[in-house]
Formats: C-alpha cells, structure tokens, sequence
C-alpha cells in the first residue's frame, strides 16, 4: 500500500480521523494500515504486532466505527462490545485511549478489573454501557451474579492474548466467549500467534485474515547483555551502583516480598523507588506507576 495512506482511505469515518488529528495522529502504523481495512469490513482478524506497534488503534477504530453503524441500542447489563485484557493497567489504557474517540461517536465505555470494589462497574453496567473493557477475572464474577450478559455482544476483542495464556487466563476467556454469540465479530491480537493461542481462533474465530506487522520499537538485535555473578551479601551494593546513575531502571525480582524490602533499601540510601506487585491496591499501583 502506498506510503501516504491515512486513516480516511482506509476506512474511519472523518469524525474518529479528525480526533485523532487532534491527538497528534495522522499517519497510521503498519499494523493499523494492514487490519483496519478487514476489521472494519466485519472480518475476524488475526494481528501479530509487539507492544508500541500501534495496535490499540488497529482495533478501538473498527469496533468503534461499526459500533456507531450498526444501529444497535444500549441496554442495561448488555453491553454491545466488548475487549478483554488481561491487567488492570491495560484495561485502563486502552479506555483511556478510547474515550475521545467514543465520546466523538456519542459512545460509552465501562471498565471491568478486580482490586476495586465492584459496585460502581456494577451501577454503571446498570445504567448501560456500548463497550466493556474488561480482565477476565472480574468480569466472570459479575456474569455468574447476573450483573451483566454477553448475548448482545456485536464485536469481542482479545489484546495480549498471549499474556493472557502466560497468566493463565485462557480457561476464562474461554468460558466468557463462548457466552457471546457466535456470529459476531472476534479480533484477536498478540506478540506471538502460536500455541495456546491457536485454540482460541480454532474455535472463536471464523475464516480469519492474518496480519503481521512489526514495532518500529521493536527490540534492538544488537542490545548487549550482561550478567553478572555476585554473592548474596553483594546484591545490595551491586544494584545500588546499577540504580544511582542518571535514567529511569526497572529491578525485577524473585518475590512480592523481595520488591517491598529492595524499594525500601534503595530509598534509604538515596535512590528514589517504588514498589509495584500484585498485593498493591489498584491507587497504589497507579500512584506508583505515575511518580
């Protein structure tokens, strides 16, 4: 495809294209220009794309636009989309970045995770939402209290789907596709399409086009690595000379506890951290997260 192709030829309507106009947004990514022309058609759609290939876009803009054209009504507990991801963080990202571009179309969104207490994603699935963004978890509790149903579902999309097998999430996903009916529209997309991954499209996904499209931040070939073989009495001072010069580091390590002492042991010498687990509450991990 030619390299001046915008997001107008390839299907979005101007109302979407003249948000993301604004956003600074106006060429698109090579995953976005490959998919979008498919997933916009109605096509179940298989992408392959790495973190930062721009594919939240690839599929928030069909699911969006053919959300505002099919002429579906929003009803209480029955959402008419939905998006499955598998943390808190990226539930929130994706409907962070959605929510221009739904508020553009008069569209509404509800986020659905676990680590917070339940009643507002509750009320607001009473009151009636177009699209969840949901983790799996979470949403599977609210469907077996009947707080909310998958039968009016038009369009499901699975991001990180091979994060989601990693953590183990798949049997879920499993169980709240098949509530959703099986007409509709599935896109799926993932960093790898192999594996457990293939079960899903076998059984959710029908005749399937295939796209794959590389980051332009895709991993350097030529990154060095080093390891380094230290005593446990040298760990501390060892990531201490590692974390105090200039930039921003990522320590991980074995354990939840391990995390909490660490942060605390670098603060204590003058090297600002934080901790960031899963026995954090939701704020926490934000506050975190944003510092």
């Amino acid at each position: 495809m030619s390299t001046d192709t915008n997001f107008a030829v390839l299907g979005v309507p101007t109302s979407l294209v003249t948000v993301l106009s604004g956003l600074g947004i106006t060429t698109p990514t090579p995953i976005q220009t490959a998919t979008l022309p498919d997933s916009i058609a109605g096509r179940d759609v298989l992408g392959r794309g790495r973190t930062g290939s721009g594919k939240t876009y690839a599929f928030l803009l069909p699911l969006l636009t053919r959300l505002s054209q099919s002429g579906g009504r929003r009803q209480a507990r029955r959402p008419r989309a939905l998006i499955l991801a598998p943390t808190r963080e990226l539930v929130t990202q994706i409907d962070s970045a959605m929510a221009p571009l739904a508020k553009a179309l008069g569209l509404t969104s509800q986020t659905v995770f676990g680590g917070v207490g339940q009643n507002p994603q509750v009320q607001g699935l009473r009151a009636g939402v177009d699209v969840i963004v949901a983790c799996p978890g979470r949403l599977e509790d609210l469907m077996q209290q009947g707080h909310v149903f998958l039968d009016g579902i038009e369009i499901t999309i699975l991001d990180e789907a091979d994060h989601m097998a990693d953590l183990g999430f798949l049997p879920g996903v499993r169980r709240i596709m098949d509530k959703t009916p099986g007409d509709s529209q599935r896109l799926l997309f993932s960093a790898t399409l192999d594996g457990a991954i293939n079960v899903l499209v076998k059984r959710f996904l029908t005749n399937p086009v295939t796209h794959e499209a590389d980051s332009a931040q895709s991993p350097v070939a030529t990154m060095s690595h080093h390891v380094l073989h230290v005593d446990n009495g040298s760990h501390l001072p060892v990531i201490l000379d590692l974390t105090a010069a200039p930039g921003r580091k990522v320590v991980f390590t074995r354990t939840k506890h391990r995390a909490k002492k660490l942060a605390k042991q670098l603060n204590a010498s003058g090297v600002p951290a934080v901790e960031l687990h899963g026995n954090l509450s939701q704020n926490a991990r934000t506050r975190n997260m944003d510092d």
